[in-house]
């Protein structure tokens, strides 16, 4: 990446105030470009890889999944949440943003109603499908090895996304979400953490939960004139709700790139008093900035001072 401008209102923070003298990246970002990255080549094969290990996992699965629906909606509000559809997102087309606004109205027909009864799990890909041009998908911006680019179904992680903010405030539990590895973005008019979103691939990459409690949820999702909407119901009133913040935000230099990392919670409140009841950690971040960052605190790893004891 290339070193700040003089003129930007970006500051630099001595490492050895902030976070010591050791950062150490996530697995995923110490080994480099993955070979299909490498070899654009093997990148179909790839990917046909491990679609058919999880076609394979998914018939040899004796999880109960997610599928009835019901038009009619359960009689208990757990979370209301909406996005806006269309933002500026850097130097991204437009078209685009409105292309993902047709693949957005498909998928979120196949999930609105869908039921998550106790002991089933429900999977974003099993419910949603193969966003293929044969079922009206259009091209929109997907997230692929560390770029933003065009593609077939693009843009449908916003759905995946709403669903997965709308479970952490919830008692479903979350078996399998991946986020993306880098940070595309400016935060443009953020409304949610940094660090709460989710990478959807067909078929090998989703987002499932879990219901392992006595309560069936209903999930009611559509899209309006401005925003994606959504909508977490359920057949009984809740015990708790939840509160869910990021801690720790933090910009890093190392090695002329850029990094973000932060630390996901999730309060619980007890619905009938009020106190609160303990807090856990979700997740902790890390992820490679594909931007300048500008306007933030940067902490220069690449400044820290030499441990304590070693020679000058």
């Amino acid at each position: 990446m290339t070193s700040l401008p003089e003129d930007t209102m970006t500051t630099h923070t001595s490492a050895a105030d902030q976070v010591g003298t050791t950062f150490e990246l996530p697995t995923r970002l110490q080994a480099g470009a993955p070979l299909s990255e490498r070899h654009p080549w093997l990148y179909p094969l790839a990917v046909k890889y491990h679609q058919t290990r999880r076609w394979i996992a998914w018939q040899r699965s004796s999880t109960p999944w997610a599928a009835t629906r019901s038009d009619d909606p359960l009689p208990v509000k757990v979370k209301l949440h909406k996005s806006l559809l269309l933002r500026s997102l850097g130097e991204s087309e437009m078209w685009l943003q409105h292309n993902k606004v047709t693949n957005l109205r498909l998928a979120a027909a196949e999930v609105n109603g869908i039921l998550i009864r106790p002991g089933e799990s429900f999977s974003f890909n099993k419910v949603v499908g193969n966003c293929t041009k044969g079922r009206g998908f259009v091209e929109g911006m997907r997230l692929s090895n560390g770029e933003a680019r065009p593609g077939v179904g693009g843009g449908i992680c916003q759905l995946a996304n709403l669903l997965h903010w709308m479970f952490l405030h919830s008692a479903l539990t979350v078996t399998e979400r991946s986020e993306h590895s880098f940070d595309p973005f400016p935060d443009n008019g953020r409304v949610l953490p940094w660090g709460v979103g989710c990478s959807i691939v067909w078929n090998y990459v989703d987002l499932v939960v879990r219901n392992d409690t006595d309560t069936t949820f209903q999930l009611l999702v559509g899209v309006g004139d401005r925003y994606l909407e959504g909508e977490l119901r359920a057949d009984q009133q809740q015990s708790h709700s939840y509160k869910v913040f990021a801690r720790n935000e933090q910009f890093l230099k190392k090695d002329d790139e850029y990094f973000r990392r932060n630390e996901i919670w999730r309060e619980l409140i007890d619905r009938r008093t009020g106190n609160r009841d303990g807090e856990e950690l979700v997740k902790r971040n890390c992820a490679l900035v594909k931007y300048l960052p500008q306007d933030v605190a940067i902490i220069d790893l690449d400044e820290a001072p030499p441990p304590a004891g070693a020679p000058a």
